[in-house]
């Protein structure tokens, strides 16, 4: 609400305020807006991290001579597997974003995007597919950050639990 302007903001006054006057002003349904390509990113997400992370660190081995599983090819692997789910989710990300920050049109009172594919094809139509890439690298960074923490801190566990047993 403090990130739009002065004549736009809702002043919510806590947390049980803005849950009673979206579900009464906006209606039930403006709590899962934006969500049909939050969960379709996700499983994306899901997709191109685990399904290159394996095939990249064995590459980083055999064309750097890196020790596989070792912190710096789980880096270099996790990186790479973060720009690759990056640029796969990137268009999903800006119809999630649009999909759940519409506004409704004064004159006939309707929402901009109605599904993720609607939304994919009008941005399309009215910017042009790189339009989806805008901010691309802060999205890269947060992403491949992400994926190169959480998987340096599951080698950790595994090296972990490995040399326990």
């Amino acid at each position: 609400d403090s990130s739009l302007p002065m004549d736009e903001r809702r002043n919510y006054k806590g947390v049980v305020d803005t849950a009673t006057r979206i579900a009464k002003e906006e209606g039930i349904a403006a709590f899962w807006r934006g969500s049909g390509p939050f969960v379709s990113r996700a499983m994306m997400v899901g997709v191109f991290q685990v399904a290159t992370l394996d095939q990249f660190k064995q590459s980083y081995a055999d064309w750097l001579g890196q020790k596989k599983n070792s912190i710096p090819n789980v880096f270099c692997a996790a990186m790479t597997s973060g720009l690759i789910y990056s640029v796969a989710t990137m268009p999903l990300e800006a119809s999630k974003n649009r999909m759940a920050s519409q506004k409704r049109d004064a004159v006939t009172g309707k929402l901009p995007y109605t599904s993720t594919l609607q939304t994919l094809r009008s941005i399309i139509a009215k910017e042009g597919f790189f339009a989806f890439y805008n901010g691309f690298l802060p999205y890269y960074l947060r992403c491949g950050g992400h994926t190169v923490s959480m998987f340096i801190f599951v080698q950790i566990l595994r090296d972990m639990y490995s040399n326990q047993s």
